[in-house]
């Protein structure tokens, strides 16, 4: 194809140069005389790569998932259409991460990536649906939730477990407050949350500057559809603030820290309106050190760990889901402070449909080696014993027995019926440090700390969250997860 051949071609043309390993046109060839030119290839260093497992691995699995007769055409249709419906969608960020760069559905992205994890659990189902509805299943699937559910597991070990969150969260329908306006990535998920069926995203920040970053990131329509507010559109601000003085005013605070604490901070105005009501639950902490956050929620609500705040991280990695405890709150826990831990991790293990195990962690395994560091954590199991706390637990052990059923049964007398899925840390250093290194080194997923034991529905993220990462915690926020 030549230069002159695309130069005659009518507006915004469409050529797909398939040819392999050299197309019958470069883009650069096309965009240099035609700049409104849309053009695909099937190479994966060019944008838009047309490549055939977009399609057929999953176009077979859902033909054989309904042991199709055949393969028709409208089977065929439904799948690219999914295909075409995909490429509008918000694209993950590991795909965005893959490719080191923001795709956004336009010239330069007409097809989703054949790495788009979504892939497995759309196409799939799309065409059942079709196969069912043209007479070709010989095994029609009952019910097609429940199937796509399944595909998106086999990619996921904690998909099914989220999934129930999600449907839960749906049914919840929460005023969701986004604290962190300014942030791309909460933008991003205020308004996947928004168009989810989730609730009504409210986002603080001023709305000059959300529509403006909304149109950045090519998500300028959701303006409409997301909820912006500041203290300089409520009349609630006088409530607010009279409220916060209540709270502050024997703590070394005057009016006019209260009034600049409520009208121009975030966090602190983000916790004002759900207090009062003006919001169901909220997520935070994207922007600013969770300790940071702690101290300004704290002004609000009370989310210290002497009123029992502890954070708790989820951590997923090679099919198996384990919940490290406290990243969060307590710097130097003792011996009740860890069972107390353990109660409220169990209970928020148990609020995302899991049995919970907990193991207190340490170098040593049931009192050997002997260590006085080692003590608070056999002390810990003696502290629930009399509490007579209705899930497992036992410890102190060592990280990998704790997580190996083999090396468990080392130790006959342990209560554990399975590896356990609960992690009871010495101290909040030791967890961070373990969490990070899984993330970084074993790529790990991590979602959390997920903030538990306060009354109010809080959710803080981490400053390294992603898009996914920050809706998830606004999925258990309006789940209430621990609390």
């Amino acid at each position: 194809m030549t230069e002159d051949m695309v130069k005659s071609m009518a507006p915004n043309p469409v050529i797909f140069a398939m040819a392999n390993p050299d197309p019958e046109i470069t883009p650069e060839e096309a965009k240099a005389v035609r700049p409104d030119a849309i053009v695909a290839t099937g190479r994966s260093d060019y944008p838009n790569q047309i490549n055939n497992v977009l399609c057929f691995p999953y176009l077979f699995r859902g033909a054989l998932d309904i042991n199709a007769r055949a393969i028709n055409d409208e089977m065929k249709i439904a799948c690219a259409e999914a295909l075409s419906n995909l490429a509008r969608q918000e694209v993950p960020d590991e795909v965005a991460i893959a490719y080191g760069e923001k795709l956004v559905f336009g010239p330069d992205y007409i097809i989703p990536t054949p790495f788009d994890p979504r892939l497995i659990h759309v196409i799939p189902p799309a065409v059942a649906i079709a196969g069912m509805n043209t007479g070709a299943a010989r095994r029609p699937i009952v019910d097609i939730e429940a199937y796509e559910l399944a595909l998106k597991s086999r990619l996921d070990p904690a998909a099914s477990v989220l999934q129930s969150l999600y449907v839960r969260a749906r049914n919840a329908q929460a005023r969701m407050i986004f604290a962190e306006g300014g942030d791309e990535r909460v933008l991003r998920a205020a308004v996947a949350y928004q168009r989810n069926g989730l609730g009504q995203a409210v986002v603080i920040g001023r709305v000059g500057d959300v529509k403006r970053k909304l149109e950045e990131i090519g998500l300028a329509d959701a303006i409409d559809e997301l909820e912006v507010t500041n203290a300089s559109l409520t009349d609630e601000l006088e409530i607010y603030k009279e409220y916060l003085y209540s709270r502050l005013q024997r703590k070394g605070y005057n009016e006019k820290d209260v009034h600049r604490l409520a009208s121009r901070d975030r966090h602190v105005y983000a916790a004002l309106m759900l207090v009062h009501g003006h919001g169901d639950a909220m997520v935070t902490g994207a922007s600013r050190k969770s300790a940071q956050v702690m101290e300004l929620l704290n002004h609000v609500i009370d989310a210290k760990t002497s009123d029992g705040a502890v954070g708790v991280t989820a951590v997923l990695l090679r099919g198996q889901i384990v919940f490290v405890a406290d990243t969060l709150a307590h710097e130097w826990p003792e011996s009740e402070d860890l069972a107390d831990i353990a109660e409220k991790s169990a209970s928020v293990v148990r609020n995302m449909g899991l049995e919970p195990r907990v193991a207190f962690a340490s170098f040593s395994n049931f009192g050997y080696p002997v260590s006085e560091r080692a003590t608070k954590m056999e002390e810990a199991v003696q502290v629930l014993d009399n509490r007579g706390v209705d899930f497992e637990y036992d410890g102190e052990m060592t990280a990998d027995v704790a997580l190996n059923a083999d090396l468990m049964q080392q130790y006959p007398f342990c209560r554990l019926s399975g590896s356990a899925n609960v992690l009871v840390v010495p101290a909040r250093h030791s967890a961070s440090i373990s969490v990070k290194m899984l993330q970084q080194m074993g790529g790990a997923t991590v979602i959390g700390p997920i903030l538990a034991g306060i009354e109010a529905p809080v959710k803080m993220c981490s400053m390294t969250s992603t898009v996914n990462d920050i809706l998830n915690m606004a999925v258990m926020a309006a789940c209430k997860v621990g609390n």
